[in-house]
């Protein structure tokens, strides 16, 4: 079975991708409040170029949302995969995580 943990990269691939989400957003308030203070053309350029961007946005955090759903089904195949090869230890792994759950339940 392959390893389901998540790696240093994929954490910094993350962070980048907020980081680049929050530069996005900020980039599109910083240009619609110079488009509320400018008139005529410049307005209508500076709002067009805030629509873009955060149509960028959008279009990222969909291509992300999907990017996070398939690796959430890849690791379900193989949690699945994993559970019918081994079936008395995930069964046996099932039964100490019900213990130790119900010891911290009757403590209290």
């Amino acid at each position: 079975m392959k390893q389901t943990k998540v790696s240093a990269t994929e954490i910094s691939a993350q962070e980048k991708l907020l980081e680049a989400m929050k530069s996005a957003l900020d980039e599109a308030e910083g240009l619609l409040k110079e488009a509320a203070q400018a008139s005529g053309d410049q307005a209508t350029e500076l709002r067009a170029k805030a629509v873009d961007a955060l149509r960028a946005t959008r279009e990222t955090l969909q291509d992300t949302t999907l990017s996070f759903a398939r690796e959430g089904k890849r690791v379900a195949r193989e949690a699945d995969e994993y559970v019918h090869d081994n079936p008395w230890q995930a069964i046996a792994a099932a039964g100490v995580i019900g213990l130790v759950v119900g010891l911290l339940i009757s403590r209290r």
